[in-house]
């Protein structure tokens, strides 16, 4: 018989556990997930190439970021994270995936960026191997394959690191756009599935991050083939910015 739910990290636990790695790429076992995902890096994945974000670089060209200590959360290959470095940030970096962690520390070389990449989960690595406070803490993709539960760590992770007048920038799925779930956060857990991501709207997005300021909000820009910037409409793009203390 097993009575071991004492503390909010064994809910959590028990919680991360419902969602398959090889279906939904959470839980202990997802790294080896995006590993496989990431193990072919000429795979024809729009967000493969090595191009920065089209907000990202808006926010920094228009001056509504400027340069100071970045934490890039799921930094995939490394492309926002070796811009940010281009741009003058003192940049830390974590994924999951050894591969997407390799694949971004090659990426970095070749340009010659300095970015202290770690291997991990953020909510583990925060507070130890994870420096900060950070001013700006960024986001491609993360956010929207974590299971509903887990925005509580992601909270806590933000309360924790990101600096008094520091910027958090977010990119996800956007809601009727057929590209991530748009279920009520209870059937995730009926269905033990989820579906390949979670779809916000600007309104759900406000509410979760109701404690940070709203910069701007809006989808992401399309950008052809050819350009030098990575944007889908598919995407959300959000920036928000936590007050300054008195």
């Amino acid at each position: 018989m097993d009575r071991n739910i004492r503390t909010l990290d064994d809910v959590l636990r028990l919680l991360d556990g419902l969602f398959a790695p090889e279906a939904d790429r959470w839980t202990a076992e997802a790294a080896s997930w995006w590993d496989g995902f990431y193990a072919d890096r000429s795979k024809p994945v729009p967000f493969f190439s090595a191009k920065p974000d089209e907000n990202l670089v808006s926010y920094l060209d228009r001056g509504l970021i400027t340069a100071g200590h970045a934490l890039d959360l799921g930094c995939g290959p490394g492309r926002n994270a070796v811009h940010l470095a281009a741009r003058g940030f003192e940049v830390d970096a974590v994924d999951l995936s050894p591969q997407a962690v390799a694949w971004a520390e090659d990426r970095a070389r070749e340009a010659g960026a300095e970015v202290r990449f770690h291997r991990g989960d953020a909510f583990d690595l925060c507070g130890t191997v994870l420096g900060g406070p950070y001013d700006l803490i960024y986001d491609s993709g993360c956010f929207h394959h974590l299971p509903p539960h887990r925005r509580l760590s992601y909270l806590d992770l933000l309360d924790r690191a990101l600096a008094p007048g520091g910027h958090f920038a977010l990119t996800c799925f956007a809601a009727g756009t057929m590209t991530g779930s748009e279920l009520p956060d209870a059937d995730f857990y009926r269905q033990a599935r989820l579906h390949g991501g979670l779809a916000y709207t600007p309104g759900s997005l406000r509410w979760i991050f109701s404690g940070l300021s709203e910069v701007e909000m809006r989808r992401m820009q399309d950008e052809p083939a050819d350009s030098p910037r990575f944007g889908q409409p598919f995407l959300l793009a959000a920036l928000f910015r936590r007050d300054a203390l008195p």
